[in-house]
């Protein structure tokens, strides 16, 4: 949740399904990224999982009946309709889809589901031939075209013993897909061209130069524009994070291969954020044979690499450029010096010796200064709400543009 915002409340509708554990670790991630959360259970559930382990999580009544007097008189299920900013359905069965679409509302879940104003995401969780079969897609298919948000299921082993498509998807893709809903769609008709990750530069077939970045910046960067309704193409040197399913991940390994696939995106882009840590320098000759080891000394010639954000500086014809600098000393005049050398809008800047700053991290302290040298210096944040910060800096400098302009 970002500086300002109202606590947002999303209802999880839990149905009968083996599934259901992973639900419970939906609950303890949106209750930690400062969610109010509200469960309904389905009887069918409560066969699976207590309603005691989801009220212990949630720090809320668990809401399982519709005619219970008690439960109606301290939650209402139409208080609880009315108070859902989304409503989540995971794991949703191929039953209580059934129900949905034909607008059956016979239990709490489809009747507070009936009521709500709210977006609806439904994550399917099932066999993998209830889940191919005609009705359930049929229904799917309805219920899409009415504007409920559906994700696909996961593929994998199944409880039933069948491996295929039908598993509930991690609990911490179903969380990004919640943000995503969640999020006011500022940055929509945006299209972000954001690097990532380290680039490798080889010395033999076995060995390169790179550094310690892990690409952890960059795909927070990624997670965020989507988010807030941006279309983006995330050129990433190599790293374990999965990106969001809605953003075009094009892999390189060198920074000439970043160079060239920046170019190729550039002009399509209407701003460019260079989170990648690329190389400065690169091996004259690499060796196409395992350098062996020997007793002398091994000298290697290093060249200077591309300096792909200086080019883009020189190229951005109105477009947006925001550039990183990880610094060790001097943090404002160096990062200061970079922008305006390299033609930047925004650069970001962190000194890596910090606790909690440096590289592979979940969590940055950073500086982001502008042209006009005014500086907004943040303190120990996650990359997530770093990536948002950042956005809520180009926003303004839009704006100030735009009023520039007219």
């Amino acid at each position: 949740m970002t500086v300002g915002e109202k606590e947002k409340t999303v209802i999880i509708g839990v149905t009968g399904g083996i599934a259901c554990y992973k639900a419970v670790e939906l609950v303890r991630l949106l209750v930690k990224d400062s969610l109010a959360v509200q469960v309904i259970m389905t009887r069918a559930a409560m066969e699976f999982v207590t309603p005691l382990t989801f009220q212990t999580l949630s720090g809320k009544p668990v809401a399982t009946e519709t005619f219970n007097l008690t439960q109606e008189s301290e939650i209402g299920h139409i208080n609880l309709a009315d108070s859902a900013d989304l409503f989540v359905i995971a794991p949703a069965t191929a039953n209580v889809i059934g129900k949905i679409a034909a607008g059956i509302a016979d239990d709490l879940l489809t009747t507070v589901l009936m009521a709500t104003q709210a977006p609806v995401l439904i994550a399917p969780a099932m066999n993998i031939h209830m889940y191919e079969n005609p009705i359930l897609q049929e229904n799917i298919r309805k219920l899409r075209r009415i504007g409920y948000h559906f994700m696909e299921p996961a593929e994998g082993y199944l409880a039933c013993g069948y491996e295929g498509k039908g598993r509930l998807p991690e609990p911490e893709k179903i969380l990004e897909e919640i943000r995503s809903l969640l999020r006011k769609k500022d940055l929509l008709g945006e299209r972000f061209l954001i690097t990532a990750g380290p680039s490798r530069e080889p010395l033999d077939p076995v060995r390169y130069i790179s550094n310690r970045s892990s690409g952890k910046m960059g795909y927070a960067l990624a997670r965020a524009a989507v988010r807030r309704g941006a279309g983006v193409v995330l050129v990433s040197g190599p790293s374990a994070i999965e990106p969001p399913s809605a953003v075009r991940l094009i892999p390189v390994n060198t920074a000439a291969e970043m160079r060239r696939a920046v170019l190729e995106q550039f002009p399509e882009c209407t701003a460019v954020i260079m989170a990648a840590a690329v190389a400065d320098y690169r091996p004259v000759d690499a060796s196409s044979k395992k350098l062996k080891r020997g007793k002398a000394p091994l000298d290697i010639r290093l060249e200077p690499n591309p300096d792909i954000l200086r080019e883009l500086g020189r190229r951005k014809n109105g477009k947006l450029l925001v550039g990183f600098a990880a610094e060790t000393e001097e943090l404002i005049a160096n990062a200061t010096r970079k922008l305006h050398e390299k033609n930047l809008d925004l650069i970001v800047a962190n000194d890596v010796t910090q606790a909690g700053g440096g590289f592979d991290g979940d969590t940055n302290i950073a500086t982001i200064v502008d042209r006009s040298g005014a500086s907004d210096s943040l303190s120990l944040m996650t990359k997530d709400e770093l990536a948002d910060r950042i956005y809520d800096h180009l926003l303004a400098l839009k704006d100030k543009h735009s009023d520039g302009n007219s």
